[in-house]
């Protein structure tokens, strides 16, 4: 059996601990049965993007009317648009996996890992022990028990973003982040696109204001149908059949594909994690404390695979945190503070801290629209806005933003978060005019104190 000072099991921010380690002086193993990189750099936020880009350019053409352009898209060349996604992100997982595979420290080991013992998993015919562990083994789509799903050919967000051949029609199944960006992605480039949305609001987790406004913009560009839970799965000639109950009745919808985008599930199952004595939630997502540690002494956990929050962003903090504390007598919390995300859909949204729905105690609202600003009277925005959550002591509780360039600028409202009289700030400094972020100060200054 190899004996390793610190054992790290998945490639994605569980590497920057591992390479940490290694440098400080640690014998480090670090176990990856797939891709280098982990789900953000292969099926996750560095694919999407690259192919969201080419229908956020089809968008720019469509509308170019309203700016007194004619234009018109002659051809899409749809597996030149995922290829150049997917050559991307393949060649940097093959470069992480020749770094790692020349070295001798951090030690890379190729293959899936379980748990035999604590401290201890097997990797094909090898036996691996760590007098440390690190669980980052991330998650992976959740698929729901929909009658008959198990007989059709259905995509999850993986196979989504690999496909070389644009469908006519597609349905996607969840009106989450991934299902509402890969749907735009593809209704954007001409594929027919119907979600199905169990609730009465895409994107329910977003601000109130946000996920109403959303809805209504998505539900003008393709066909939404809300309060609709699939039930059935089934293929009707060279289509796909997605029965559902839309309120009290059936209905059925026919696709050339369809994209089950329900959420993610942890792989805390395949690990077997319960033989290390670590600790799960009825979800299956890894308990840890504010130190990233486990249940279980000298086994830590971040990431996705213990979902506090499951974004890469978050996931590299608490890679910093774990580190230190791994190497370290002294622990550190991690800080999490302030938390943003963004949905890179169109419009774009981007947010940060509670949103109206969540707020407790008193609180006031800061309002402003990008059509009242130079910029956005430039970019004929009718629908974005920018929205505060205020406490009555002036503390920035929550921000939200939908509209062109939300998740830049979301990111002077985070500084001002961390800094003393934060509001005050964004409402003094100056902005560049008629600069974007003019919103943002506007908003800040329709506060009321």
């Amino acid at each position: 059996m190899d004996v390793y000072d610190l054992l790290v099991i998945g490639s994605g921010a569980g590497l920057n601990v591992a390479v940490e380690a290694a440098q400080a002086g640690l014998k480090v193993c670090i176990v990856e049965k797939g891709p280098l990189g982990g789900t953000c750099l292969n099926r996750g936020c560095i694919p999407s993007k690259i192919v969201i880009h080419s229908a956020e350019v089809a968008e720019v053409i469509e509308r170019s009317k309203e700016f007194g352009i004619t234009s018109s898209i002659s051809k899409i060349n749809f597996k030149y648009v995922t290829n150049r996604a997917n050559k991307t992100v393949d060649a940097d997982a093959r470069s992480i996996q020749k770094s790692l595979l020349k070295g001798k420290n951090p030690k890379l080991i190729q293959g899936t890992a379980k748990f035999i013992a604590p401290y201890t998993v097997q990797v094909g015919k090898k036996q691996i022990k760590g007098k440390k562990v690190l669980i980052a083994s991330g998650a992976r789509p959740f698929i729901p028990p929909i009658e008959g799903l198990d007989k059709v050919p259905y995509m999850t967000s993986t196979e989504a973003l690999r496909q070389t051949k644009l469908p006519k029609s597609m349905i996607v199944i969840g009106g989450g982040y991934i299902g509402a960006e890969l749907g735009n992605f593809y209704g954007a480039l001409g594929c027919k696109v119907t979600i199905l949305q169990r609730g009465n609001l895409l994107l329910p987790r977003e601000d109130v204001d946000v996920a109403k406004t959303f809805t209504k913009i998505f539900s003008k560009k393709f066909n939404v149908i809300l309060n609709a839970s699939a039930t059935k799965v089934s293929k009707k000639g060279k289509l796909i059949a997605v029965t559902a109950k839309v309120g009290n009745r059936n209905k059925t919808f026919t696709a050339e594909k369809i994209l089950v985008a329900t959420g993610v599930k942890p792989n805390s199952d395949l690990l077997d994690v319960t033989k290390t004595g670590v600790k799960v939630n009825k979800r299956g997502f890894i308990k840890i404390n504010k130190f990233m540690e486990t249940s279980q002494k000298n086994i830590w956990a971040l990431g996705d695979v213990s979902g506090v929050f499951m974004f890469r962003h978050s996931a590299n903090l608490e890679a910093d945190f774990a580190a230190f504390n791994i190497l370290n007598k002294k622990k550190q919390a991690v800080d999490y503070f302030p938390m943003p995300h963004a949905v890179f859909t169109s419009p774009e949204i981007a947010g940060v801290g509670v949103t109206e729905q969540e707020v407790k105690g008193k609180y006031v609202v800061g309002k402003a629209f990008y059509k009242n600003t130079g910029k956005g009277e430039a970019l004929n925005e009718k629908d974005g806005f920018v929205k505060f959550i205020v406490a009555p002591n002036k503390k920035i509780l929550g921000c939200h933003i939908l509209g062109p360039n939300a998740s830049v600028l979301l990111h002077e409202v985070l500084i001002a978060m961390k800094a003393k009289d934060g509001l005050k700030l964004l409402r003094n400094v100056v902005h560049v005019h008629p600069a974007l972020n003019e919103v943002v100060q506007r908003a800040a200054g329709n506060v009321p104190l």
